[in-house]
């Protein structure tokens, strides 16, 4: 029996405002419990909304970023439900006239791109934090998040592996701190997802119930519990097993989900209108003054990389990683004028470094322009491939310049042929074994010769000529 995984994400993100959605509370993290509230988030009697102007724009923002539809009008309703960590016992939120729809975003996949649909885009408050830490089993709440601006993500069952459950939401976390909207921080909560499962069989009827997974925190949790859920459902669509439509949990520790409820329909939450808040309208102006602001996206600009610089598809999306580091790149390479050199340097040597210190592109000490003025320096000669990762790593540490460490260290690279000719001269005295070996046929025998002249000049021999040379002067015994 074929069966095929329908799966769709509900991803929600937590917009970067520095006040929530209806309050001027602020919102930034790890501030101590409950110091971030006012009577508007802990619906105080008597209290109004007042929408956050920015938070709308972002997710218009993200509307553009993803192809959807922007509405002209929209409006908020009371999603209800009761939950310690919500004090109206009801979230704003929307509901039948969302902001975006009809969208989509692209993933890379074996088989080449594939298209992955983006139902709705919209907007809405984040809840409170339940705390399940205090003694005795107790457990306290945090309503610092509670009125946090976050919007709701909601692809199309479009995706059907693990994988690729995987590389639509590193695509979206990129496109979304891309465009300055969210931080993307899955271990923080700025960004969630929750799966919703189920497998159908091919050429029948048959499937099983739909399910939606909880208390995911990572892009590797997501694969896995994603993963789990396809397993458990081809295993009970096989063996003529009964499923349920539920919400489960994700256990970290034993790789495997667990029952948490049952799921709930969109009626169980009486979704209206919300009476204190006007439809929200967007004038063909508005949406286009967001447009205007837009950067150029990931995927255009990787293909701008790809036409118009000759990089390959692999080099265009580690230099589009992130639009800082984008940034960086485009400024080396029109310094540079050598984008493949400026492209290597800093998918090697400079990611390496960055990892390893945990540091950002900002917070690096090198330039765009000093990594320019090293690739010129290999270019023209003036020092060699080896001594300049050396360099780089120096430039790293001190911030200093390339032109500055080689002066101050003496690297320069040999190109004098007389002073090359009486190093290779030396080695090919003090190694006649090896040139016995190379003229007995075993031409590769002259890569040790090379290797012992460039270590005899402190690695500053031009790595070319010495071996132009040496194979001359082996040549003429």
């Amino acid at each position: 029996m074929t069966t095929h995984p329908l799966i769709g994400l509900e991803v929600h993100a937590q917009l970067l405002t520095e006040s929530k959605m209806f309050c001027g509370c602020p919102t930034a993290f790890g501030a101590p419990p409950n110091t971030q509230v006012c009577p508007v988030c802990t619906a105080q009697p008597g209290v109004l909304p007042v929408p956050n102007a920015r938070a709308i724009e972002m997710v218009v923002r993200t509307g553009l970023a993803v192809n959807c539809g922007i509405a002209r009008s929209s409006v908020f309703a009371r999603k209800n439900y009761y939950y310690p960590d919500l004090p109206k016992n009801y979230q704003i939120s929307q509901y039948e006239l969302p902001l975006c729809t009809n969208g989509h975003i692209a993933i890379d996949t074996p088989d080449g791109p594939k298209r992955i649909g983006i139902r709705r885009v919209h907007l809405e408050e984040d809840t409170g934090k339940n705390l399940h830490t205090g003694e005795g089993g107790t457990s306290r709440i945090d309503f610092n998040r509670c009125g946090v601006p976050l919007m709701e993500i909601v692809s199309e069952p479009d995706l059907s592996s693990a994988d690729e459950c995987r590389a639509y939401l590193q695509k979206l976390q990129l496109i979304l701190r891309w465009i300055g909207v969210c931080d993307g921080n899955m271990e923080e909560g700025s960004m969630r997802c929750e799966p919703t499962v189920n497998v159908v069989e091919e050429g029948g009827d048959r499937k099983t119930a739909l399910v939606e997974i909880k208390n995911l925190a990572s892009f590797r949790v997501v694969h896995q519990a994603v993963g789990y859920e396809i397993d458990r459902h081809r295993k009970a669509l096989a063996d003529g097993e009964p499923t349920h439509r539920e919400t489960r949990r994700w256990h970290d520790a034993d790789n495997r989900t667990s029952p948490m409820r049952s799921k709930e329909e969109a009626h169980d939450y009486r979704y209206f209108p919300e009476p204190d808040l006007l439809p929200l309208e967007m004038t063909p102006e508005a949406v286009e003054r967001v447009r205007a602001q837009m950067p150029e996206l990931p995927d255009e600009m990787r293909g701008r990389f790809i036409e118009q610089l000759g990089l390959s598809e692999y080099d265009a999306g580690v230099m589009t990683q992130s639009r800082e580091f984008a940034a960086f790149f485009e400024e080396a390479t029109s310094a540079a004028g050598d984008a493949k050199a400026v492209a290597n340097w800093m998918q090697s040597d400079f990611s390496r470094l960055l990892n390893e210190h945990t540091m950002s592109v900002s917070e690096s000490r090198i330039t765009p322009g000093s990594l320019a003025r090293l690739v010129a320096l290999i270019k023209d000669g003036t020092i060699s491939g080896k001594t300049a990762k050396d360099i780089f790593d120096e430039m790293f540490a001190t911030g200093r310049s390339p032109d500055e460490i080689v002066k101050q260290k003496g690297l320069t690279q040999i190109s004098d042929e007389s002073e090359l000719l009486r190093a290779i001269d030396e080695v090919i005295a003090a190694s006649p074994q090896v040139v016995e070996s190379y003229k007995a046929g075993k031409t590769k025998a002259a890569g040790s010769l090379v290797g012992q002249v460039m270590k005899a000049t402190g690695g500053r021999a031009n790595p070319q000529l010495v071996n132009q040379l040496l194979t001359k002067r082996l040549e003429e015994l």
